[in-house]
Order: C-alpha cells, then sequence, then structure tokens
C-alpha cells in the first residue's frame, strides 16, 4: 500500500526537498505540497492523505493550529500529522503532542528520521526527535493534577494495573504475559482507559500517566484517579501459573536512549536513529 503524504511547509525549498526524499521512497508519494496553513487544511480535507508533514510557522494558520484542525480532540475521522520544524521549543513540542500530533521532528533530524516518522504516523504510532525526548519524559514526569475523571466511571484497579505498564513502554503482548491475562483482555482495558481518560492513543495515556505521577508510585502508597491516596500497593505480581513456565520471554525495547517512540499496537520504546 502506497502512503500519501501532503506537505505544508512556507518555504519552496524545504517543500521541495522533503517532496524528493518522500517520493525517493517505493511505497509513498506526494499528493500535495502547500506553502500556508489554510491550504494545508483544505487540501487534507479534499485529499485525505494517510501522513500530513506539517511546518509550525506558516502564514493564515500557524502548524499547531492546523493540527488541532485536522487531529484535535473531537475532531471525526481524524487525520495523522506530523510536525517538522526548525524551532526546538518546549511549547511547540508539548502543544503538537496535545493537539493529536503524532510526531515531532527538527528538520536537521535528516532524511532516515523523516521517513521513520511517516511510517510511524502511518500505521498510528508516534515518533519523538532525539534532541527532545529526555526533555519531553522529564516534564511528564513532573507530577500534577490528574485531569478530573468522573466520579462514578473512575479506572479500576486493573485498568490501572494496565496504564502503568503501557505508560512504562510495554506493548499488549508484554502487558499481558506480566499480568497473566489474554491480548483480549489488555485490548478491552485498553478500549475502556481510552474512553474514560478522553485520550485517542497512546501518548496521551502516556502522558495522563506520568502527569498524575501514577507511573512513579510504589508501595510506599498510590492514588486513585482522584488523586487522593488510596492503595498500597503497585502494579501485582503474581504467581506464575505452571502453564506459565515454558511461556518465551518478551523483551522490551526500551532501554535505548536515543529516540521515544509509541507504537499504536502497544509499546512506547525507544529506536537508535539509522546512520545518515
Amino acid at each position: 500500500m502506497t502512503i500519501r503524504v501532503l506537505i505544508a511547509d512556507d518555504q519552496q525549498m524545504v517543500r521541495t526537498g522533503f517532496q524528493m526524499i518522500v517520493d525517493a521512497q517505493p511505497d509513498m508519494k506526494v499528493v500535495a505540497a502547500v506553502s500556508d496553513g489554510a491550504e494545508a487544511v483544505a487540501e487534507a480535507r479534499r485529499l485525505r492523505p494517510d501522513v500530513c508533514l506539517l511546518d509550525i510557522r506558516m502564514p493564515k494558520l500557524d502548524g499547531l493550529e492546523v493540527t488541532r484542525v485536522l487531529a484535535g480532540p473531537g475532531v471525526e475521522n481524524p487525520l495523522r500529522v506530523v510536525i517538522v520544524t526548525t524551532f526546538d521549543l518546549d511549547e511547540y513540542v508539548y502543544g503538537a503532542l496535545r493537539s493529536g500530533a503524532n510526531g515531532f521532528l527538527l528538520k536537521d533530524s535528516g532524511p532516515t528520521l523523516l521517513i521513520e516518522a511517516v511510517r510511524a504516523a502511518a500505521v498510528g504510532d508516534a515518533l519523538v526527535s532525539p534532541s527532545v525526548t529526555v526533555r519531553l519524559l522529564q516534564h511528564l514526569a513532573q507530577p500534577r493534577q490528574a485531569p478530573a475523571l468522573p466520579a462514578n466511571d473512575p479506572l479500576t484497579d486493573r485498568e490501572l494495573d494496565v496504564l502503568r505498564l503501557v505508560a512504562r513502554g510495554r506493548s499488549n503482548q508484554e502487558v499481558a504475559a506480566e499480568l497473566f491475562v489474554s491480548l483480549s483482555t489488555v485490548k478491552t482495558h485498553l478500549g475502556s482507559i481510552f474512553a474514560k481518560l478522553g485520550v485517542r492513543n497512546r501518548v496521551g495515556i502516556a502522558a495522563w500517566a506520568w502527569e498524575s505521577g501514577v507511573v512513579s508510585e510504589r508501595r510506599r502508597g498510590c492514588r486513585d484517579t482522584s488523586g487522593r491516596k488510596s492503595c498500597a500497593r503497585s502494579t501485582p505480581t503474581p504467581t506464575r501459573p505452571p502453564s506459565a513456565l515454558n511461556r518465551p520471554k518478551v523483551r522490551s525495547q526500551t532501554a535505548r536512549p536515543d529516540l521515544w517512540s509509541m507504537s499504536a499496537p502497544g509499546r512506547i520504546r525507544m529506536m537508535r536513529p539509522h546512520a545518515q
């Protein structure tokens, strides 16, 4: 399947360069290259590309506003957006991801990461440029007041178990293995978590978990979804049943500090960019 890409940047040289890189891939095709945000919205709605590559600073509408219009909360049938910009500013990173972007790259990241970001976004993953990864995780790790949840619809203990593991980078298979439940059960819990938190993807789950402090809780006590101390255990460590003794061990890929990427099927993973 060919990945259809829209490029929006106010600099002709950048648009041409990105188009050459994308069109050089056998499974990708640029369907539109526009110079301002308003045209990006119009063409994206008309063509429904698989991935939109957007600059931040553009005439008429900036990249963050275009992202909110095309992929933000409440948007029906949202598109997948990757922000590619020169400006390495925290407010742009957080604003882009909160507006629904599937990735944030700096223009000096190189063609390999650009292609990886397009491929990741096309399948619903999120990829963040290496130079902003550490700052992003440090920001998310600072406890904040968690978004309010309906009092009559809090996260269950098991949903919190799943949420913590997802926020720590576990895939669906790894979550199922650690909690000794089926893969379909994990997917059911994730669907419920998405609905209760009002988030669209696993980036939203991780952001909520780190900002609320849920991930950092240990046996010193934990907090429920309203922020009150309520339990004295972390993710349970159930006794391994005999049937699980021969189960292949699933290895996590979270030890590489180069690049933060969260995949829709199930993990935040660290990726090392290929040599340019």
